[in-house]
């Protein structure tokens, strides 16, 4: 016999709930229900999609497609750049979170940080 203590809830589900369908909210699809969508996970997706906008604006605005060698000589173009800055920042978020720990707005500035000496200096 398991007892519970008066403070603590035990929610248990039985065979017959299992197959209940449930209303869907707004957000709800069932192509994507394989990942953890977060509101952290849709921002950083709104965010990888706001950053490609942003280039193909900035692209149309003032056309520089030509490379620029940076301190590493390498030719990078903005694009390049803008990847280079994104790749910089998972690995900075990942060692951030493997030497750190889970809170990650220091590691966020540290990658935006970097991010503007890359298209500033690379």
């Amino acid at each position: 016999m398991i007892i519970v203590p008066s403070d603590k809830v035990l929610l248990l589900a039985n065979w017959d709930s299992v197959a209940q369908t449930r209303e869907k909210g707004f957000f709800e699809f069932e192509f994507i229900t394989w990942m953890a969508w977060t509101w952290q996970t849709a921002a950083f997706f709104v965010f990888i999609a706001a950053c490609l906008f942003l280039m193909v604006m900035w692209e149309k605005k003032v056309p520089g497609g030509s490379p620029r060698r940076g301190i590493l000589g390498l030719d990078t173009t903005r694009g390049d750049r803008l990847f280079i800055s994104l790749l910089s920042a998972a690995f900075i978020h990942l060692a951030w979170l493997g030497l750190v720990g889970v809170i990650l707005w220091v590691a966020t500035i540290i990658s935006f940080l970097f991010s503007i000496v890359v298209f500033r200096y690379f």
